[in-house]
């Protein structure tokens, strides 16, 4: 089996990044230029890894070793203050014409101190974005119901990928909106997977800085990213997050965020390429987002509750390497339905049901932690097959916090925006 290194690299790449800055702000010229010259290193591995983009990692890693080699240079214009490095920066600017100096290669001033702090900043950036790509083995036949969500996002995707009239075009954003734990992103994850996509997990804070500016530059690296490994599937959940109505009280870095995320989604519709790439956002208050981001995902789905047979096949994915022969699918599904369970409410259900059954098998469990862990490894957990009365009883620690009123709402905005 293939075995995706990439995201370890760009973890690597960040935080050997960040140790640089620490470094260089330090003054500590050794560290400095060995943690330049290991982002040289990742950089060449980058390339091998990823022929796509071969000679844009190995442009970087040349970067990164002038860098290393002017790190000295780079410490001293540090310490001498703004006063002489300004000057000196009037004196580049003079006789070249240019006010950086640097001329973008981190070398042309004579300590690389522009290009540098540029490239550093860049890769800094695309390294927190590749560190968001997951290799997803996720299929969508691991996903219990929901049929007809699978059915659209399926088209949307095999449009996007099949030969087809120019005046044919794909939707480059779908959004999956609906009850919390519902399964969007198990969708996105099963989507990516099913592709042999790259799969960029992306969670509200991931992108959300408390540095003004910062957001909106990250926002623009990840989308970087993206068309770099595409075939890509950007999913964002939390979305309202980072997204929410522009008439209500919003932060000036919030709407420099929102501007860029809606810049980079017309990119995508305007992109005249045949390479997928995909964004996912998934939000439980859809109510909440701004129309104009709206408009970008003209593809709008509800992920609703399981109904009874999505419930059952939900219920048979948990419990399927144990006895379920005496269990009554049925009426357990009918109670699940009742209660408003939602995909995760089910995860949870099975689980207590089982240590339910657990606990009744292994009456002295806590004391075998008292032996060392290569004894534990020789013994074997006993148990029996599943009986109701173990869901019976789960059924009152497991409780659904959706009420009627709730779903109706879901409902309601679904007839209006949903389609």
């Amino acid at each position: 089996m293939k075995v995706d290194l990439t995201g370890p690299l760009f973890s690597s790449l960040e935080t050997a990044t960040k140790e640089y800055k620490q470094a260089k702000a330090g003054g500590d010229a050794g560290k400095a230029k060995k943690k330049a010259l290991e982002c040289a290193k990742i950089m060449k591995v980058l390339a091998e890894k990823v022929p796509s983009q071969k000679n844009a990692y190995l442009e970087k890693a040349e970067k990164w070793e002038k860098m290393a080699d002017n790190v000295e240079n780079s410490i001293r214009a540090q310490r001498e203050g703004p006063s002489r490095s300004g000057k000196a920066r009037g004196r580049a600017g003079s006789s070249t014409g240019s006010r950086t100096g640097g001329g973008g290669s981190g070398s042309g001033n004579g300590n690389g101190s522009s290009g540098g702090t540029e490239v550093e900043g860049e890769d800094e950036l695309l390294a927190q974005a590749e560190a968001l790509i997951e290799k997803s083995s996720v299929r969508w036949d691991d996903i219990g119901g929901l049929e007809e969500v699978k059915r659209l996002m399926k088209e949307t995707i095999a449009i996007a990928g099949l030969q087809k009239p120019s005046s044919v075009k794909p939707w480059k954003g779908i959004m999956l909106f609906g009850p919390p734990g519902t399964g969007k992103t198990l969708l996105a994850a099963a989507a990516a997977g099913s592709l042999d996509a790259k799969f960029f997990n992306v969670k509200a804070d991931n992108v959300l800085s408390k540095y003004f500016g910062e957001s909106s530059k990250l926002v623009s690296a990840l989308y970087k990213a993206a068309r770099n490994h595409s075939p890509s599937i950007v999913f964002i959940d939390e979305f309202d997050s980072i997204s929410l109505s522009r008439e209500g009280e919003s932060s000036e870095s919030s709407r420099r965020l929102l501007s860029t995320l809606l810049a980079e989604l017309d990119g995508l519709q305007d992109k005249k390429s045949d390479r997928l790439m995909l964004t996912l956002a998934a939000t439980n208050t859809p109510w909440d987002l701004d129309a104009a981001v709206l408009s970008r995902f003209p593809r709008r789905i509800m992920v609703p509750l399981p109904d009874k047979s999505a419930c059952k096949e939900i219920i048979k994915i948990h419990i399927k390497d144990l006895d379920a022969s005496k269990l009554d699918l049925d009426k357990l599904a009918s109670t699940c339905v009742e209660k408003f369970y939602a995909g995760r409410d089910l995860q949870n259900l099975c689980q207590q049901a089982m240590w339910n059954m657990i606990r009744e098998e292994n009456k002295d469990l806590d004391k075998l932690a008292e032996l060392p862990y290569k004894e534990l490894e020789k013994r074997k957990l006993n148990v029996t097959p599943l009986k109701y009365e173990y869901f019976e009883t789960a059924f009152e620690k497991i409780r659904s916090p959706l009420t009627k009123a709730q779903l109706a709402k879901y409902e309601k905005w679904n007839e209006e925006f949903g389609g």
